[in-house]
């Protein structure tokens, strides 16, 4: 049985321990422990639960020359993560047992970090119907959560048929807020910014719609409603009435919207365009405060890796999306626990704890106690670091963040016991490089 102790490290209630692991669990918690397996000096370094990620594009099937399962649980230990959550909007959709059970078979393979496969809504992501959500709930892979990400499920009576469905065995519907009609050709957040480049205005009230009818579908239908990637200070304020009333509500942001805003769109850089928008200085204060007051439950990456030619065009052709799952961490300290809007408790529920709840991933998002399974981020809460594109272990490069100053790194991340990163080199796959 393998053997690892992590010596001198600190914890988010700020004690130093040494934490012994045997095999895939936590053996010990305490002080001048000992081992005959590997000793990692940790002074400096904080132990934290592994990272969940609740929001991934790992592309594959179908758009493996933008990422790979692989590829993608790569970057996911190089950023923290011991779990991802791949979303459907894959080539073919996964929108069938089939579909999930490949995903799964992919992220067992690959061994870094657990990929839990999030099913399609709608038949083909097409919103006419729904996708055979029981038999992806009852395959191997055995979703619950179900999204038709990228698009909308605009059809209310397709929405509260779905939130029906998944009460059954408590799955979670997670919705890609954004009114169709209220978004054809938009380019970026409507506004100041939108009306002087000439570009067509993606408005909050497209987003804060679609939030107000499904907290009420959600109500009504006593049914779990997730709200991915809230980008305005409305959509803040209607999910913070909805959790006062006692509604089944939970929401995630991003760690760009949380630190990036539309005045980044002046140099027509495709860099900066996202699905939603970067929004305004006051949306991302109030995303802050409420990622701070637990209106927002977690941070999720909703890293979208894209091949340079979708990127290196003009701003109108260009693909909307950004990697993330390697600069989250540093954002997330650079933005909620320097400006001293979060502590490290609180980080550890956004991106840890909460996630794994919201998802019902078993052994993930667990404290940090004898006996729990060993899912460990090391990293280091000082280090100050800059962001290169050129550097990321995902297959593209699509970062926002390229040249930017960050605080907080990852160090080591053990996956089930096992080091999967040690000293920021990914243990596995090697032969996969950054395309």
């Amino acid at each position: 049985m393998s053997e690892l102790l992590l010596k001198n490290v600190t914890l988010a209630d700020n004690s130093q321990v040494d934490i012994h692991i045997k095999g895939d669990r936590i053996f010990a918690i305490g002080s001048d422990l000992s081992t005959t397996g590997e000793v990692l000096d940790c002074s400096g370094l904080m132990a934290l639960p592994g990272f969940v990620d609740l929001h991934t594009h790992v592309r594959e099937p179908g758009k493996e020359n933008a990422e790979t399962v692989l590829t993608g649980s790569r970057s996911a230990v190089r950023g923290g993560f011991t779990a991802v959550s791949a979303m459907p909007n894959t080539n073919p959709v996964a929108d069938t047992a089939g579909v999930v059970e490949q995903v799964l078979r992919l992220g067992k393979s690959a061994g870094l970090c657990d990929v839990f496969p999030i099913g399609a809504v709608s038949a083909g992501l097409n919103g006419e119907h729904l996708a055979e959500i029981g038999a992806m709930a009852d395959s191997a892979a055995k979703v619950r959560i179900f999204s038709d990400d990228g698009k909308c499920v605009s059809d209310p009576l397709l929405m509260r048929r779905a939130l029906e469905y998944v009460k059954i065995f408590d799955g979670v519907i997670a919705q890609h807020a954004q009114e169709p009609r209220l978004t054809i050709n938009a380019q970026m957040n409507e506004g100041v910014v939108a009306s002087e480049l000439g570009l067509t205005g993606w408005p909050s009230i497209a987003e804060e719609s679609i939030i107000a009818r499904d907290i009420l579908l959600a109500e009504t239908v006593k049914s779990r409603l997730h709200i991915c990637h809230v980008s305005t200070k409305g959509s803040v304020e209607l999910i913070r009435w909805a959790k006062s009333r006692g509604i089944s509500v939970t929401a995630e942001v991003t760690p760009h919207h949380l630190i990036l805003t539309d005045e980044l769109v002046r140099g027509y850089d495709p860099i900066y365009k996202v699905n939603p928008p970067l929004r305004t200085n006051d949306d991302v204060v109030a995303l802050r405060a409420g990622l701070a007051d637990g209106t927002i439950d977690i941070v999720a990456t909703d890293h979208a890796p894209h091949p340079a030619e979708d990127k290196d065009c003009e701003w109108a052709s260009a693909a909307f999306g950004m990697v993330g799952l390697e600069t989250a961490f540093g954002v997330v300290v650079t933005t909620m626990i320097r400006t001293g809007l979060m502590d490290w408790k609180r980080l550890v529920e956004v991106m840890s704890i909460n996630p794994a709840r919201i998802g019902g991933y078993g052994d993930q998002g667990q404290p940090l106690e004898v006996g729990a399974m060993a899912h460990i981020t090391v990293v280091d809460p000082k280090k100050e670091w800059t962001v290169d594109k050129q550097a990321l272990i995902s297959r593209s490069s699509n970062t926002p963040f390229h040249g930017s100053t960050l605080t907080g790194d990852v160090i080591h991340t053990i996956y089930r016991g096992a080091l999967v990163l040690k000293d920021q080199r990914v243990m596995g796959g090697e032969n996969v490089s950054n395309g």
